[in-house]
């Protein structure tokens, strides 16, 4: 695999809308530098690619399904009390993207 540059990480947060500055740069090329070095330290274990992969993290993983039961839920009236304000069943909350 090609080793990261300045101007792949240029390009790559470009194409990504995020500017970068030098120090930005740097600091981003030497994180890849010690995932590159760990990733070579994998790769230099014995007989790694012999090692079948694993699709979760415990050998005896189970589960059962349980049966759907339809219970009573709380009625909506009840649960807008909770609400500072709302408008028959909607409910209006904080603006929290955007606006000033």
């Amino acid at each position: 695999m090609n080793k990261f540059t300045k101007e792949l990480v240029n390009l790559y947060a470009d194409k990504l809308l995020i500017g970068l500055t030098q120090e930005e740069n740097d600091l981003i090329l030497k994180e890849f530098d010690i995932i590159d070095s760990e990733m070579a330290l994998i790769n230099d274990i014995p007989n790694i690619k012999e090692v079948e992969p694993m699709t979760h993290a415990l050998d005896d993983f189970s589960y059962t399904l349980r049966e759907d039961i339809k219970e009573e839920s709380i009625p909506i009236e009840e649960l807008l009390q909770n609400c500072d304000r709302y408008e028959d069943r909607e409910i209006e909350v904080p603006l929290v993207v955007g606006g000033e």
